[in-house]
């Protein structure tokens, strides 16, 4: 029986192809198609000023999954608007109520603005922080002292004067006839007499302890200022840390710029302010003992005080100088006024320009604005701190407000 070898033997078999490995199925219907590529995921851009490698805030999940935002129902609506009604209501009273101790706070952080030069010099000459702040904070406590020392004694002298003086007032005005015909016209001492009865000696007593609150109200209002002043001072540089933290951190750079140059400006302007009334109050000192003035120290401490008020206070001090002045005798009241003239010319175009070139310049129509509003709204207070606010106000008006309104 014949057999049958491998097709390369055999010569009636012709040769194909090798079979392939791995044959693919018949295909019995129509061809399969290509499922597509993936797209890749986009890359998130960071915001300008963000750091792209800080983690996105998410929910920690800590507290649960955040449920779906309620309905904007009418009567949410309605609700949410009455609740910010009565919130801006109670945040007015509670501003109203706390109105005074909110001033003090405003006082103290304008004194930590100003002094705060002065701490910050000490620093760069190797003064240790808390040993700066301490050594200015007791340099405006003996300030204090001395014009307490200078202020108080006359007040009291005077005042003791008055009193040993009554009797014998009340001596000289029984011996003129014409006083006399008036006391008898006009029953003055029945008037008199029918006054003095118990209500008025409770208001006497009510005018008395209303003087004693208010004594010790201003001692405890300038001792308030003083801790919280000391306070700013050693924590400075934290608050203000703080107060850049909480702006969004794309705008921080450039509102902590702004920021510091206003500290900046402002601290010159409060530095310069308190140059230029000790130089008022030092020569006032020196021309009242050259003329012989009474209380020469007191009339210095008061010169110097109304000489930081902006724009009126030089004046008013030179009114007050010179009544005292013309009390004394009339050449000395003129002295007192000829001299204030002219050192106010030399204030207003020699020392003030040369004192306050570091600081913003303010508008004088803006300054006497600023001061009357502030005299309206604060009283001295207002009026102190008026000038350094219209400052700060121009500056950001110059720098944030002008530039965006150019560029729209």
């Amino acid at each position: 029986m014949p057999q049958h070898g491998p097709s390369g033997d055999d010569p009636d078999v012709t040769p194909g192809p090798p079979p392939a490995e791995n044959p693919q199925p018949a295909e019995t219907g129509a061809p399969e198609e290509t499922p597509p590529a993936e797209a890749p995921a986009p890359v998130p851009v960071p915001a300008p000023g963000i750091d792209p490698d800080e983690p996105p805030a998410v929910p920690s999940g800590k507290f649960g999954t955040p449920g779906r935002p309620l309905r904007r129902s009418s009567f949410l609506i309605g609700f949410t608007g009455a609740l910010g009604v009565l919130l801006a209501y109670t945040l007015y009273l509670g501003i109203r109520n706390a109105g005074g101790i909110l001033v003090l706070v405003v006082i103290a952080l304008f004194l930590a603005v100003g002094l705060n030069p002065a701490v910050v010099r000490l620093g760069r000459w190797g003064v240790p922080h808390g040993l700066a702040v301490a050594a200015v904070a007791l340099t405006v406590v003996l300030l204090l002292c001395g014009g307490v020392v200078a202020l108080v004694p006359p007040i009291v002298t005077q005042s003791g004067q008055f009193i040993d003086q009554i009797p014998s007032l009340l001596d000289e005005l029984r011996r003129n006839p014409t006083v006399n015909d008036l006391v008898e016209r006009y029953d003055v001492v029945e008037r008199v007499q029918g006054a003095a009865n118990a209500e008025t000696v409770g208001r006497a007593l009510g005018g008395v302890l209303g003087g004693a609150q208010l004594i010790f109200g201003t001692v405890f209002r300038t001792l308030t200022v003083l801790v919280l002043t000391i306070y700013f001072l050693a924590y400075f540089d934290r608050l203000r840390s703080l107060g850049y933290s909480l702006v969004p951190r794309s705008r921080r750079h450039r509102v902590q710029l702004i920021g510091d140059e206003i500290l900046a400006k402002v601290g010159a302007y409060m530095v310069g302010a308190l140059s230029i009334a000790v130089l008022a109050g030092a020569t006032t000192f020196v021309f009242a003992l050259i003329v012989d003035l009474p209380y020469p120290f007191a009339l210095a401490v008061v010169v110097a005080v109304t000489d930081l008020i902006p724009q009126i206070g030089a004046t008013l001090g030179a009114v007050i100088l010179s009544l005292v002045g013309f009390a004394a005798d009339l050449p000395t009241g003129i002295a007192c006024a000829v001299f204030f003239l002219i050192y106010q010319q030399v204030e207003n175009y020699l020392i003030y320009p040369k004192v306050m070139r570091r600081s913003v310049e303010v508008n004088e129509v803006a300054a006497l604005l600023a001061a009357l509003l502030g005299v309206a709204l604060l009283g001295v207070v207002g009026a102190l701190i008026a000038i350094p606010t219209v400052a700060a106000l121009q500056l950001i008006l110059r720098e944030v407000v002008l530039p965006r309104q150019e560029r729209r």
